[in-house]
């Protein structure tokens, strides 16, 4: 069968570069360490990943993930291997606004395809684009984890409930 990408690993690049960043952003990942035994270190591999290299670089590229690696004393596959699982993590650079649409089951009966095709229809993308000018991306997700108010979506870490156009106009409206 050979090596078949997925939509996630097509879109990892692997470089020698390492990240650089601040002291304090060090000191900030530091602290996440100290929550956990040392023995336990890569228990913080998630939250620095999403918290740090994620929020620092914008998306989880080559160069965090071998800082990363180097950080906590793993492998550069343990990092991808989490980065790759999981999608939370932008493995290519979003727009400013990450529109996150949960595209489940419970979403998908309360209106999720019409939620869907007015926001791509409004922004001129498809699911798992950006927009010209890097305002907006739009991602199709697996459970956002509300399903008693779906539809739902997510943009950056604000969860939207209980959608319906006229909801999604206006929120897109506030968007800077």
């Amino acid at each position: 069968m050979g090596n078949v990408a997925t939509d996630y690993t097509d879109k990892v690049k692997v470089t020698g570069e390492t990240a650089e960043f601040a002291d304090h952003v060090i000191l900030e990942m530091r602290s996440h360490l100290a929550k956990y035994p040392p023995e336990r270190k890569r228990s913080a591999l998630i939250p620095i990943l999403m918290l740090i290299i994620q929020r620092e670089r914008g998306w989880v590229d080559n160069a965090g993930v071998n800082f990363l690696a180097k950080f906590l004393d793993l492998e550069v596959t343990d990092i991808w291997e989490t980065a790759t699982f999981y999608s939370m993590f932008n493995l290519r650079p979003v727009g400013r606004h990450h529109i996150q649409i949960c595209k489940t089951l419970s979403c998908k009966i309360m209106g999720e395809p019409e939620i869907t095709e007015h926001i791509c229809s409004k922004l001129g993308i498809h699911p798992g684009e950006t927009t010209e000018d890097g305002k907006f991306t739009v991602s199709l997700v697996e459970c956002l984890g509300s399903c008693g108010t779906a539809p739902m979506m997510q943009i950056g870490y604000d969860f939207h409930e209980d959608l319906t156009v006229e909801k999604v106009d206006k929120i897109l409206e506030k968007c800077d």
